[in-house]
């Protein structure tokens, strides 16, 4: 009835289900109490004794059942007693012997089991019928599983199986052994076939790198390949291949990894098409240089993860091998670092290649080192310059400054002309920023973000970063310097330090100068330094006092001293690359302090470049007569070395070390006479003008052609490139008719003997 209200559902459940339920949740909280040994052997007796009954109870009903039935015909018994689905007798007593538990089941009425059995599929017999049958895929309904037959014809079967054990049993062909003419000819075939791909592959992906990622990608799985012919050489040629295509299709600008909100945005097919490319672009050149870096890092004979992960077996490569692949991968990731320092993972290539900087291998030492000097050279921001730098502290560092002195030259390449030098302008910010309101923070946050936006838009350098870029830069740099002045005197770094000190000594903090004298006054009087260290000393000193140090109070006679003797060590021979340095040195020494040098210093060094230019080569003779043309300009008094009367105050003593005490106001500069007989013209010339005491106007001027500073003359007639300037003249080829040669002067002479030699008879 609809108004009878319907049972709840606990009404249903039987109390041995509920009882179940309550055991089981007191056995998971723990407050069931535990069975005594006695229950449980008294349990297990009963279960095996009521199983035994039950066996013998279903055995007896089995033969007593046969008994009954004794007198069925020979077919039933052939069918009831064959082996199969249908032999429900030998599947009991199997079931039984093997002891499984019967499992009691409500019993059904006759009808309900009847319609059960006439829903289901009736089984096929497992007489002869069964073994021409070929089983197919069951069909699942829900009523049950189908299983579905399909008849075989006769004789397929057992011929399949017997070629199946045939092909089992029967043992792989021996190959054929081929002569090595026939493996080259084989090894060649094939690195043609490799080459043909790897070039058509990378034609597709430079063609047209937005579609062709998956070309990409298949060129890059090469490097993974371990063919037992040629892997080495397809190694070399697709790493050389992926540098050249990446140089070609890497972007100007540096590509931001979506996030995962981003990535489920809906967005236009062309914005889609870009990032896909761009996210591809980012996964192949990410694992490019995964592959790189384990072949520069001398792992190339670690199985990597894909290899194992499918299974690949992996070939070892040898030693020599290797060290070329080591080789050429750190061509490409230098390659990768120059060409493309803006892009991502550059950190990455950073951090694998300052180690190599100090590596033994001298080919893979100096190509890093000379990546890293043309980065310092072409970096105009100043950050991956700053990443680089950074790195080489910190490995010089762990190494207890034990590096090679190639690893600190790379600093001379830095293109630094600007600090910052205000000390008070972090103390200033934060003063300011006590006495902001939020507000005003917030306000002030927006402007920077908004200006920093529109930098970006404009595509110019940002000056005050910049120079707040070079300020870490050099503060890092000058870190080494001073720590290996303070500690490391003797090490191979002593020259390089030297040298990076004279060339950014105008950056050095004048808080500092008083102990960077003190430290060159020990290492000249150590006397353990070589000329040209010593010539780096003088110029980083000299630089300090004509700039930021002129407020100093210090005498440089000891340098003056020691300057006077080292040129003495300068010839045309080895010493002769150092002239550059000679040159800036007098420079600095001579033209920046012209009020605080004494006459006879002056005298004595304008008559010691005289007798140097005799012996260099011509650049180095007309740089050193360029130099004495700037004294004769600048000091009056230099025209004593033209006077050949004695004013009988000594003599002149070259030998003598103090330049104050040589007596030099009393010789003269008799080498321009010797010069002026010299093969190059240019210097003919300027002898020739030097000896006149270099007027500045009408005979003997100088012609424009060589008013040049020093150094610009030593560099345009430098012979390096085995150029001689000016040019030789070539030979005329105007043939000059040659004349009778006559035996006298005058022609009387002539035909009077002429009439005598022709009256003498024979």
């Amino acid at each position: 009835m609809k108004g009878k209200p319907s049972r709840s559902k606990t009404s249903k459940t039987s109390q041995s289900k509920l009882a179940n339920k309550k055991h089981n949740r007191l056995a998971k909280q723990g407050k069931l109490k535990k069975r005594k040994k006695k229950d449980k052997d008294q349990q297990s007796q009963n279960e095996d004794k009521l199983q035994h009954q039950n066996s013998g109870k279903l055995q007896s009903q089995v033969k007593n059942d046969s008994e009954e039935e004794d007198q069925l015909n020979p077919e039933d018994v052939e069918f009831y007693g064959t082996p199969g689905q249908t032999s429900f007798v030998s599947a009991a007593q199997k079931r039984f012997s093997n002891g499984e538990k019967i499992v009691s089941k409500r019993k059904r009425t006759y009808s309900e089991s009847g319609e059960i059995y006439e829903q289901e599929p009736r089984k096929l017999f497992a007489g002869e019928s069964r073994k021409n049958m070929k089983d197919l895929l069951p069909i699942k309904t829900k009523k049950g599983i189908i299983p579905q037959m399909i008849e075989e014809p006769n004789g397929e079967a057992s011929s399949d199986i017997i070629e199946i054990d045939t092909i089992i049993n029967q043992e792989p062909k021996p190959l054929p052994q081929l002569s090595n003419i026939q493996l080259l000819i084989q090894r060649k075939h094939n690195l043609n076939e490799r080459k043909k791909k790897i070039a058509l592959l990378a034609s597709d992906v430079i063609e047209n790198p937005e579609e062709n990622m998956k070309k990409l990608r298949e060129l890059r799985l090469m490097l993974e390949e371990c063919e037992s012919d040629a892997y080495i050489t397809v190694k070399k040629l697709v790493m050389l291949s992926l540098m050249e295509i990446f140089k070609d299709i890497i972007p100007g600008y540096r590509i931001r990894l979506l996030t995962e909100k981003e990535k489920e945005q809906k967005m236009k097919k062309e914005t889609k098409a870009l990032q896909d490319f761009e996210q591809g672009l980012l996964m192949n050149y990410k694992g490019y240089l995964e592959v790189l870096e384990k072949y520069c890092t001398g792992k190339i004979n670690e199985q990597s993860n894909r290899q194992r992960r499918h299974g690949v077996k992996h070939i070892h490569i040898p030693e020599d091998a290797s060290q070329v692949i080591a080789e050429l991968a750190v061509r490409c990731m230098c390659e990768m670092l120059s060409n493309h320092p803006h892009f991502n993972y550059r950190n990455n290539i950073i951090a694998v290649l300052v180690p190599l900087m100090n590596k033994h291998n001298t080919v893979i030492s100096d190509m890093v080192c000379q990546t890293s000097s043309k980065v310092f050279r072409e970096d105009k921001s100043g950050e991956v310059s700053l990443e680089i730098v950074r790195l080489i502290n910190k490995m010089v560092k762990a190494r207890d400054f034990r590096v090679q002195r190639k690893v600190l030259d790379t600093f001379l390449a830095l293109k630094i002309k600007e600090i910052d030098t205000s000390e008070d302008l972090e103390e200033n910010k934060k003063k300011k920023r006590e006495f902001m309101s939020r507000r005003e923070r917030k306000k002030r946050k927006k402007m920077a973000n908004l200006e920093h936006e529109l930098l970006e838009t404009k595509a110019t350098e940002d000056k005050k970063k910049k120079v707040k870029l070079h300020t870490e830069i050099i503060g890092a740099v000058f870190l080494i310097y001073f720590k290996v002045l303070k500690g490391y005197r003797k090490s191979t770094l002593l020259p390089s330090v030297l040298e990076g000190l004279a060339k950014f000594s105008h950056l050095i903090n004048i808080d500092f100068f008083d102990d960077l004298y003190k430290v060159f006054n020990e290492l000249i009087e150590s006397e353990d330094l070589t000329y040209r260290e010593s010539l780096h000393v003088i110029l980083t000193a000299f630089t300090i006092l004509s700039g930021q140090g002129s407020a100093l109070n210090i005498d440089p006679l000891k340098f003056y001293t020691h300057m006077y003797n080292t040129l003495l060590h300068v010839h045309a021979g080895c010493s002769s690359d150092d002239l550059p340095l000679v040159i800036d040195c007098i420079d600095c020494m001579m033209n920046r302090r012209k009020r605080l040098i004494s006459q006879q210093r002056i005298l004595s060094y304008t008559k010691r470049l005289a007798t140097l230019s005799l012996q260099q080569m011509p650049n180095g003779t007309i740089a050193f007569l360029g130099l004495i043309r700037n004294f004769m300009l600048t000091y009056k008094y230099l025209d004593f070395l033209f006077d050949n009367d004695s004013q009988g105050s000594g003599i002149y003593l070259p030998e003598l070390p103090e330049p104050e005490h040589c007596h030099a106001h009393n010789t003269m500069l008799w080498e321009l006479s010797s010069l002026k007989s010299h093969y190059h013209p240019a210097i003919k010339k300027y002898a020739v003008h030097l000896g006149k005491m270099a007027p500045v106007s009408g005979e003997g001027q100088l012609p424009l052609q060589y008013k040049k500073p020093p150094r610009d003359l030593y560099n345009e007639f430098s012979t390096e490139i085995d150029v001689f300037n000016p040019p030789v003249a070539e030979k005329s080829t105007f043939k000059h008719k040659s004349k009778k040669m006559k035996m006298f002067m005058q022609e009387d002479i002539s035909d009077m003997v002429v009439q005598v030699l022709s009256s003498i008879p024979d």
